[in-house]
């Protein structure tokens, strides 16, 4: 399973421009390393007063990840932007929901066809949990019953369903190579 991971860093004052620049040659500089699958930069909207940048990685796995931010190409990119930006990177990987639909090389697929494919999973999933654990688990206070309920279904989809179905459905999410 591929590994993404979202960093947010801000940048200095004035900085934006050269910021950007350096990170799309750095992102060319990472595609030559095994294991990079895609990389991603999101900018402030047009009008904000915000300096925070995210940048989105997609990794094909743990030992792919970990050899690229142990790399001497990393470590020269991590001294240039500390030039650039302001207090330390927050990184995070990404789980669950928020992944399910991270493609490398692409925008996210349109929120229709999105919350369909979620619907697909979620429908089927609440029936059979409803039918099953959810009958014994009757004599239970409501809000207990359905707090176990809802962490089964999100359990399921998390770890099962979701990436299930976005391997199902990738070509009519993202119809077009890129």
């Amino acid at each position: 399973m591929p590994i993404h991971v979202a960093i947010t860093r801000r940048v200095r004052a004035g900085c934006e421009e050269e910021f950007q620049q350096a990170l799309r040659e750095f992102f060319r500089e990472s595609f030559r390393q095994e294991g990079v699958l895609g990389a991603s930069m999101i900018v402030p909207p047009p009008g904000s007063d915000s300096r925070e940048y995210g940048i989105l990685r997609t990794f094909a796995g743990e030992a792919e990840r970990d050899a690229f931010y142990a790399s001497p190409l990393f470590q020269a990119w991590e001294q240039r932007a500390r030039q650039l930006t302001e207090g330390e990177p927050v990184y995070r990987e990404l789980h669950g929901l928020e992944a399910w639909f991270c493609a490398p090389y692409a925008p996210p697929p349109p929120r229709w066809k999105m919350a369909l494919v979620t619907l697909l999973g979620v429908y089927p999933v609440s029936l059979l949990i409803g039918v099953g654990p959810g009958s014994w688990l009757a004599t239970l206070p409501v809000w207990l019953r359905d707090l176990i309920v809802a962490a089964l279904i999100v359990a399921c989809l998390t770890w099962l369903v979701m990436p299930a179905l976005t391997k199902l459905f990738h070509p009519w999410l993202e119809p077009h190579e890129r």
